[in-house]
């Protein structure tokens, strides 16, 4: 009886865990495409890392495999800025004029939270 004997990478990753982590390499793979064509601003990179670590003792190899991705950051919104005025919040610089004043009323129903 002839031992087949195994050489190549791609072939070992088939192997591992009866074809399962090869199944969740190509999951991490779809995912990393997805997020990246979904991007608003068509620009970004993902990263998939294959570790393998192997272990021996007394003839026998242990091979334990892991897979991380890191993906782009969902940057669909950018900060607004806001300044601190009497205890709440602003979106007019309290030391620049109002070019667009509005009436004393519409003030005022913003106060009361109209």
């Amino acid at each position: 009886m002839s031992v087949r004997t195994i050489r190549r990478l791609d072939e070992t990753l088939g192997l591992l865990n009866r074809g399962k982590f090869a199944e969740t390499c190509d999951e991490h793979l779809t995912k990393a495409v997805e997020t990246l064509e979904a991007l608003p601003s068509e620009k970004g990179t993902a990263t998939i890392t294959v570790t393998l670590t192997i272990t021996y003792e007394s003839g026998r190899l242990d091979l334990k495999p892991t897979v991380k991705s890191k993906l782009p950051e969902d940057k669909a919104f950018a900060a607004t800025p806001f300044w601190a005025v009497d205890g709440g919040l602003s979106v007019s610089h309290p030391s620049q004029h109002d070019m667009f004043p509005r009436d004393a009323t519409e003030r005022e129903r913003e106060r009361a939270g109209a």
